[in-house]
């Protein structure tokens, strides 16, 4: 089902596919169409969009307000938090350090992280990126002091403390289950193995070969340009998001970066400039669980599948936190990448809003 009936009607009125490299006005005023219909249609504060073709952004465009309190438009220089599609960045990041024969990916991760205690089985990177540590995901009778935490936490290794001791919901590697304090502790595993702070791994790996000048780690005492203001709907109105401290999730989701910079790094990573084709292609294949059954998720990335249940060369990550949301879209045969980020958590149809784009932009891929 599409994101709004306007969309559904501008997929059937497109045009011939577009010259490469350009997305001809004609197209960009249907997405300018579609997008403020989704936006009116769920009343998002402000939202920021681009397209990556070919290895380059061709696009970007801000809608609505960054901050509605003082009237900030937002634009293509909005920084969002990344949430969870930041699994991606530390993703792409850890798999660089395997290449680089400092991280085994099959090697207890007490080796590289000896501040997680031993469990009764052992755990691997691999089963960190693939969620299938069975580390648990928020919950319990902490859900929400964690979800909103206010806890500045000044390492990777500091921010263990809320859940390190806690037992595992499962042996590794035989059930999956999202974990975002899984994340975390494939940071603390990648600094042993890099022997560098979290955040130099990943701007010497990532944000600095892909461009990414002004994505960083979401600091809340730091005075950051472009910074988007964030909201949450409460009964049924806008209203500023609760105060929370990212410190205590930097791996797997504290950035914040633009939209176009999400793209070039979305278009770097399928053009094996930031890891090598076959490590992306591990990255993107299905993982398997013990018994042999397959999750759609890779290292980092969820896989796409087609009505057969065949892998249909899409990868995809969403995310949400309080006073932000997104989605980041690829589909790596076709070099085409979409991005959106919004300062409202939780929006809806997130993953028809960035296939419609796709669609409006690019009908002929």
């Amino acid at each position: 089902m599409l994101i709004a009936p306007a969309l559904a009607v501008l997929l059937l009125a497109l045009p011939g596919a577009p010259q490469a490299h350009v997305i001809p006005p004609a197209q960009v005023e249907l997405l300018d169409t579609a997008i403020s219909a989704y936006m009116l249609k769920y009343g998002i504060p402000g939202l920021s969009a681009a397209v990556a073709l070919d290895g380059e952004v061709i696009w970007s465009k801000g809608y609505g307000f960054a901050d509605l309190e003082n009237s900030v438009p937002a634009g293509t220089d909005t920084a969002y938090r990344s949430a969870s599609i930041g699994k991606t960045i530390t993703a792409t990041a850890a798999m660089k350090l395997v290449e680089e024969g400092k991280l085994d990916l099959d090697r207890p991760i007490q080796e590289y992280c000896p501040a997680f205690p031993q469990k009764p089985w052992v755990i691997t990177a691999r089963h960190l990126l693939s969620h299938q540590s069975g580390i648990r995901h928020y919950g319990g009778p902490r859900d929400l002091e964690e979800q909103t935490s206010t806890t500045h936490y000044l390492t990777v290794v500091a921010a263990l403390a809320p859940f390190k001791d806690d037992p595992l919901l499962f042996e590794p590697g035989t059930e999956y289950s999202y974990s975002t304090y899984g994340f975390d502790v494939l940071g603390c595993v990648m600094e042993g193995a890099a022997h560098q702070p979290f955040m130099e791994i990943v701007r010497s790996r990532v944000f600095g070969p892909s461009g990414m000048t002004s994505s960083r780690d979401d600091d809340p005492a730091a005075i950051i340009p472009y910074r988007a203001a964030g909201y949450a709907r409460v009964n049924g109105k806008i209203a500023n998001a609760t105060h929370v401290d990212m410190s205590n999730r930097l791996p797997a989701g504290g950035y914040l970066t633009t939209a176009p910079e999400l793209a070039a790094f979305a278009a770097k990573f399928m053009d094996c400039k930031l890891v090598s084709c076959e490590t992306r292609d591990l990255m993107l294949t299905h993982q398997k669980l013990r018994n042999g059954d397959t999750v759609n998720y890779g290292l980092g990335w969820g896989i796409g599948e087609d009505t057969s249940g065949r892998p249909d060369g899409t990868a995809s990550h969403g995310g949400s936190s309080p006073g932000a949301s997104g989605m980041l879209l690829i589909t790596v045969k076709q070099r085409l990448a979409v991005v959106i980020l919004s300062n409202l958590e939780s929006m809806p149809e997130r993953g028809d809003l960035v296939r419609g784009i796709a669609r409006v932009a690019f009908p002929s891929r």
